[in-house]
């Protein structure tokens, strides 16, 4: 083969896809909302920061694996966005049980706020802002920033089926590889 990099390409640049920024800041919302609005003795804290973690992690891994095993990439890409669900529903657990109101699709404050966390990726802008925001506000941010990570996944999701259905998988990369460099140095079946 002419070049190295068409057979088995490496996979695992995780750290610039969106998904991944969002679902840091995600995370690490998270863990100070935990810490910050819920009882230490509550096994909610524990579990929102794993959903939180797990999302993120899920798709660092499924990235890093694609490398030989896309069924893998897109299983974890999966529990990724399945975890991001699993976290969603904790917040909007905390609201409704706290009294708090989740804000509506056409509610001002969400138009608003969708805004912002399109605009923004990196975690460090959130950290500065919400330890002046309510509990109901980082809330409803995080519901945000988990609506459009979901929808992020599900577009990683179908890129990744795409890709696999016009690729295949490690085997049939073998398969190509090994014939091209039959073929380029001379052999025969």
């Amino acid at each position: 083969m002419e070049n190295d990099k068409e057979f088995i390409p490496q996979k695992g640049g995780y750290r610039d896809l969106i998904a991944f920024q969002k679902a840091t800041c995600i995370y690490d919302i998270t863990y100070y909302f935990a810490h910050k609005f819920l009882d230490r003795t509550d096994r909610t804290v524990d579990q929102m920061i794993q959903a939180a973690r797990s999302g993120r992690q899920n798709i660092a891994e499924g990235s890093a694996a694609a490398t030989t095993s896309r069924e893998t990439e897109l299983k974890l890409t999966n529990v990724a966005k399945a975890s991001l669900q699993e976290l969603l529903l904790d917040y909007e657990d905390y609201l409704r049980q706290n009294g708090l109101v989740q804000w509506g699709i056409s509610d001002v404050r969400t138009v608003k706020a969708r805004d912002i966390c399109k605009r923004h990726n990196d975690t460090e802008f959130y950290m500065k802002q919400i330890p002046s925001r309510s509990a109901e506000t980082i809330a409803n941010i995080a519901i945000i920033l988990i609506h459009q990570a979901d929808t992020l996944l599900r577009l990683l999701i179908e890129r990744q089926k795409a890709d696999f259905l016009k690729n295949g998988g490690i085997r049939e990369e073998m398969t190509r590889g090994r014939i091209a460099y039959r073929q380029q140095n001379g052999w025969k079946k």
